[in-house]
């Protein structure tokens, strides 16, 4: 129970990575203010956290939308009395296509999400955390786009995940006088439903022709990881097992980076 008496938010908590992140923050002993667009998602994982005998805050919220999010930490601060640990998770692959072929509306929707809404979820924690007097904030970026450069019709997404990365270091030290640290999690191939809801186009006309004969994961046979093996991390850098770690990207993927 090495969280116990914290307050934790999770962004996109309403499945996968940030599902198993929630939980695993709850198991810990924290609150958590489960936060996602899907209602019924929202539902379900409060409902799970509060049978591990913790308080769950449900917030139906859009990540990109300002007033939503700065509504939102109100009622985290109003309802939890702080905030000690965020996880700014929520995420899209959105459209994956030949730059040539980007719609400004898709490139501008994956932004919106990837990157104004970490912005706007380290935004309002910072008052929260500053209040506590310290604080843990972990990003979700990706191996995509910032040391794996192979997986065509990305750029968008690619954009928004190395993004993150200058964003968290900048965050590091910036946030550093007020005892906030800041790291991201790089996760590579997950098994979640994030795959099944990318809108891919024309990806033949990019078609790269690598092959991975033993699979993309040398660790795993080609087995992609769990949003359990991120969870893990997401809970370490939330403890005091990691209080002299900041401004670090941490890959979480087998090795795939090394050979995609």
């Amino acid at each position: 129970m090495e969280l116990a008496g914290k307050v934790a938010l999770v962004t996109g908590a309403g499945s996968g990575i940030g599902r198993a992140a929630a939980l695993k923050l709850a198991a810990a002993g924290a609150d958590i203010a489960v936060l996602s667009k899907d209602a019924d998602e929202v539902e379900l994982v409060a409902g799970e956290i509060e049978k591990l005998g913790r308080t769950a805050l449900p917030l139906v919220v859009d990540v990109s939308n300002p007033e939503e999010m700065a509504g939102a930490f109100a009622r985290v601060k109003n309802t939890l009395g702080g905030l000690n640990v965020l996880h700014a998770n929520a995420g899209i692959n959105g459209v994956w296509a030949p730059i040539q072929d980007f719609d400004v509306n898709d490139w501008d929707r994956v932004h919106a999400v990837n990157s104004r809404g970490t912005f706007l979820s380290v935004h309002h924690a910072i008052p929260l955390m500053r209040e506590a007097g310290a604080g843990s904030i972990i990003i979700t970026s990706s191996i995509n786009g910032t040391t794996s450069f192979s997986h065509v019709g990305a750029s968008a997404y690619g954009a928004t995940k190395m993004g993150q990365i200058s964003f968290t270091k900048m965050a590091a030290v910036e946030l550093a006088r007020y005892n906030i640290r800041v790291n991201a999690v790089c996760p590579g191939g997950i098994t979640t439903n994030i795959e099944a809801a990318t809108i891919k186009r024309n990806l033949d006309q990019i078609d790269l022709n690598i092959h991975y004969p033993d699979g993309e994961v040398p660790l795993t046979d080609g087995e992609w990881g769990t949003p359990e093996d991120v969870a893990e991390m997401v809970l370490f850098l939330a403890s005091d097992r990691a209080k002299h770690i900041t401004g670090t990207p941490i890959f979480i993927d087998g090795a795939q980076s090394l050979i995609t």
